[in-house]
């Protein structure tokens, strides 16, 4: 992933240190918890998307920074969240801040890294545009969160539930981080919407594989154990590709309307999902969106940024974590 982003390397360096100037608290637990949830990782996809963005339309990395340091924030801040929701223990291999300081103190520590976020946005006075993406993004990722949880164990979900679930809590944000680092630069709109489109689609196929590798990764990579969308009750796509097309498919409605099921019983579903093609099924989906997001780039001008993109998008459908 560090030979994609060898454009940004240095400038992606800057942001991880004003991300660490920013998490700081002179309250030694939220200084705590929050610079622990900074030093658990992440691709930081989407502050890379920001500066990559940039690069089309007279790049300046410090009209950049203050967004690439926002997104990450926001990002940072669903993830504490959804930890206290999932009541997970570790991601990305390291415990969580719910798994060491419990739900209180994660929810807090969430608010607080949102409500910073905000602070950095509010630097952007003269570019009311990104304040407006992003605010209606936030909003929108919340209602993509209640969806999830109002429809959890129900075997009756369709595509169109799917994506709708999809393109809140995972797309929009991505595609706000490849508009806006155009934004901030002063970009048109004719550079900064295909931008907005190509990451829209990518978003989509991300969470794809996300859910993809929820099923098939290798433990140790993914950093948490497989199966845990079954165990929530989260219906995927391969799932529900599974739930029409198996040819045991009253099991598999059992298996995931069972609230309380064993780990023998969530393997038992991976392997019907697995049978069927539910897994192959879904890369053939992803390999669409991936062409589409592509394709958005042709309008793009010629620039090393755009050849960038490319690769990422051809990351992200053979990531293995």
């Amino acid at each position: 992933m560090l030979d994609i982003f060898k454009e940004i390397r240095h400038d992606l360096q800057k942001v991880e240190e004003e991300l660490a100037d920013v998490v700081q608290h002179n309250n030694p637990l939220l200084n705590e918890t929050s610079s622990h949830l900074l030093h658990a990782g992440g691709k930081r996809l989407r502050p890379a998307f920001a500066l990559l963005s940039g690069k089309f339309y007279n790049y300046n990395f410090n009209s950049v920074l203050p967004l690439a340091v926002a997104l990450e924030l926001i990002h940072m801040a669903s993830l504490v969240h959804d930890d206290v929701v999932d009541s997970a223990i570790t991601r990305r291999g390291t415990p969580t801040v719910k798994s060491k300081w419990g739900n209180r103190v994660s929810m807090h520590t969430g608010d607080l890294v949102f409500a910073k976020s905000l602070l950095m946005i509010s630097k952007y006075e003269d570019k009311p545009l990104i304040a407006k993406v992003l605010s209606r993004t936030s909003v929108k990722m919340c209602e993509g969160e209640i969806q999830q949880l109002s429809s959890a164990y129900e075997s009756g979900q369709t595509l169109k539930d799917y994506l709708y679930r999809v393109h809140r809590k995972t797309a929009l944000l991505i595609a706000a981080s490849c508009q806006l680092g155009a934004v901030a630069c002063g970009a048109p709109r004719e550079i900064y919407m295909p931008l907005r489109r190509y990451g829209h689609r990518l978003g989509v196929a991300f969470q794809i594989i996300d859910d993809i590798l929820d099923m098939v990764a290798d433990q140790r990579k993914l950093g948490k154990p497989i199966g845990g969308d079954l165990r929530q009750g989260i219906v995927t796509l391969p799932v529900i590709y599974a739930l029409k097309n198996s040819p045991k498919k009253e099991t598999l409605i059992s298996l995931v309307e069972n609230k309380n099921k064993t780990e023998e019983e969530v393997h038992q579903a991976i392997e019907l999902i697995r049978e069927c093609g539910g897994i192959e099924h879904s890369n053939k989906i992803v390999d669409k969106y991936i062409y589409k997001a592509k394709e958005e780039l042709k309008q793009l001008p010629e620039v090393q940024a755009k050849k960038t993109l490319y690769k990422i998008a051809d990351f992200v459908k053979y990531r293995k974590f």
